[in-house]
């Protein structure tokens, strides 16, 4: 039976694995709580005269003397890097040190690119399954198809061995122009078939789908802004406007942990006909007030806005809804973004990794700083347990404010700051994504949703609008994905099971979707069941409420 009380457990689904930056000439607002960094660079010469001629300072001396005379042998890097994360501990929960390893990852996030074979693949019991391989990318190329089994990477066999994803990554990933060999085995034959693939740059979209999600009505999902994010939204705003005559727009940017600032801004420049119309400003005590304004050349006609927001939302994200929501340029849907408002300065150490500092706050256009309090960084990091036990996933009535002074958007309204931006149209989590049975099942579905889309390949409908309206989970399929789960040992009670249902047979059915169709097929189908989506639709057809919200100023 699946613990009921793991906790730690339902929050994986919520909570952000907040990676939040803001970038500025250098600088990002985005990632990872520790990692979410607003950066400008310094030199060389302002840090030595922070630590002392040629950077030797007293840290360095003590450490290279315990080093030479301690009882037992010690690796100095090491403590100086310790040295150095407890002195960042006690400033704020976003100044950081990065190491190479790590800013390397981080990066790669942030510039919207890898290197490395370009597949998409999934673990089918103890084997890699390529889900799909990247349309143009090396690997297809190559020769492997949607469907391969790899069995074996260079010389070394990896099905059967239980291999963990980030094993299996690294083991295809390199610099570019590098050759790896791959040996898969196709459909039911048992001989391997072998592809030497070149390692190419393969591109981290940032921008998950663009599709009408009905008639009017255009739908856009960013996963974070990377150095990509205003080129791929413009490729997608361009096809919804021209070629599928969207008049509103659905911008949908939970669980989005930031990016790039200048990404944001040129974002919203997009929606604003005016030009010198303030998006967002930055200002600390050592750094001078920057103001980032609307160019007044966008490119479409962009009607009515919605902008979906949950408490995954930083940084970036809250950047864009805190500029619509000010201007009342549209409706704010969801439950509160996370909070992250500072800016942070990096400068890059000789060894390849990092230092971030927070050095500055940035703000709203009516003059919100939207950064939750830190004096406390235990409690900081609270928060987000403290939104879920005080009742705020649930009820907007158990919203907590910690700066209750009043800020106006452009028509009048109340807004406030100091904790996220609070969304026009509350819309609570439904609670049973924190269900125990319901997590365990989910993390399967990928794997029965494969076995269950060969098996119903050919009646799945030719195309996503007849596979919407004819294909059903029914209940024989439903109890086909328990006796799956059962066999993982997962079990439940009936009554859990059957309070489950509705949700996992909607996941089901999208993950079906999106072998079937591609990243549109899911999301259209995810988003049909929405309540969040569905919110957002129905303020942008009330008049009443667009007039108030969504003209322009």
């Amino acid at each position: 039976m699946v613990n009921e009380k793991n906790s730690a457990r339902k929050f994986k689904v919520w909570l952000p694995l907040l990676f939040s930056f803001v970038l500025v000439g250098g600088m990002i607002v985005g990632f990872n709580l520790k990692d979410t960094n607003q950066i400008i660079r310094i030199t060389q010469e302002e840090f030595s005269s922070l630590t002392g001629k040629g950077g030797h300072g007293r840290v360095e001396e003590l450490v290279r003397y315990i080093e030479a005379k301690y009882v037992d042998k010690i690796d100095g890097d090491e403590l100086i890097e310790s040295a150095i994360n407890e002195l960042l501990d006690d400033l704020d929960p976003h100044s950081n040190y990065i190491n190479s390893k790590k800013l390397k990852e981080v990066n790669e996030q942030l510039e919207g690119n890898f290197e490395g074979v370009g597949i998409e693949f999934m673990m089918l019991e103890d084997t890699i399954l390529v889900v799909n391989p990247i349309e143009d990318g090396p690997s297809i190329k190559a020769g492997i198809l949607a469907g391969d089994k790899i069995i074996s990477i260079e010389d070394t066999i990896i099905a059967g061995v239980n291999l963990e994803t980030k094993d299996i990554i690294e083991k295809l990933r390199g610099e570019k122009g590098t050759k790896v060999r791959i040996g898969v085995r196709r459909d039911e034959q048992e001989e391997q078939k072998y592809f030497v693939v070149k390692r190419e740059e393969i591109p981290l979209n940032s921008v998950d789908i663009g599709y009408m999600i009905d008639q009017h009505t255009g739908y856009i999902k960013i996963n974070r802004f990377s150095a990509n994010t205003y080129e791929e939204f413009m490729k997608e705003l361009e096809n919804l406007v021209e070629s599928k005559g969207m008049k509103n727009l659905v911008m949908d940017v939970r669980q989005n942990p930031g990016g790039y600032l200048q990404e944001a801004t040129k974002i919203l420049s997009q929606l604003f006909n005016e030009k010198n119309k303030l998006l967002v400003y930055t200002k600390g005590r050592s750094i001078h007030r920057n103001d980032y304004e609307t160019t007044g050349k966008n490119f479409f006609d962009v009607g009515k806005i919605a902008v979906l927001i949950d408490e995954g939302s930083a940084s970036a994200s809250e950047i864009v809804a805190g500029a619509i929501q000010d201007w009342d340029r549209g409706v704010i849907v969801g439950r509160r973004s996370f909070g992250k408002g500072l800016v942070q300065e990096q400068y890059k150490l000789k060894d390849g990794s990092a230092l971030r500092l927070t050095v500055a706050r940035y703000y709203t256009p009516s003059g919100r700083s939207i950064q939750k309090p830190y004096k406390n960084v235990d409690d900081y990091d609270m928060d987000r347990l403290e939104r879920f036990e005080n009742g705020e996933m649930e009820s907007e009535d158990n919203i907590h404010l910690n700066d209750t002074t009043k800020f106006y958007t452009a028509n009048g309204r109340v807004v406030y700051g100091g904790g996220g931006i609070s969304p026009d149209i509350f819309v609570p989590m439904d609670t049973i994504v924190l269900n125990d049975f319901y997590l365990s099942v989910r993390d399967h579905i990928p794997q029965f949703a494969y076995r269950t889309y060969k098996k119903f390949e050919n009646s799945l409908g030719k195309n996503l609008i007849e596979y919407s309206s004819s294909f059903q989970i029914n209940d024989e399929i439903f109890q086909d994905l328990v006796d799956f789960a059962k066999l993982k040992g997962i079990k439940g009670q009936p009554s859990v099971i059957t309070k489950c249902k509705p949700e996992l047979k909607r996941a089901l059915k999208a993950r079906i979707a999106r072998l079937a169709f591609k990243d549109e097929g899911y999301f259209a189908i995810w988003n049909q069941d929405d309540p969040v989506v569905n919110k957002a639709l129905k303020a942008l057809y009330d008049d009443e409420l667009a007039n108030r919200l969504g003209a322009r100023n």
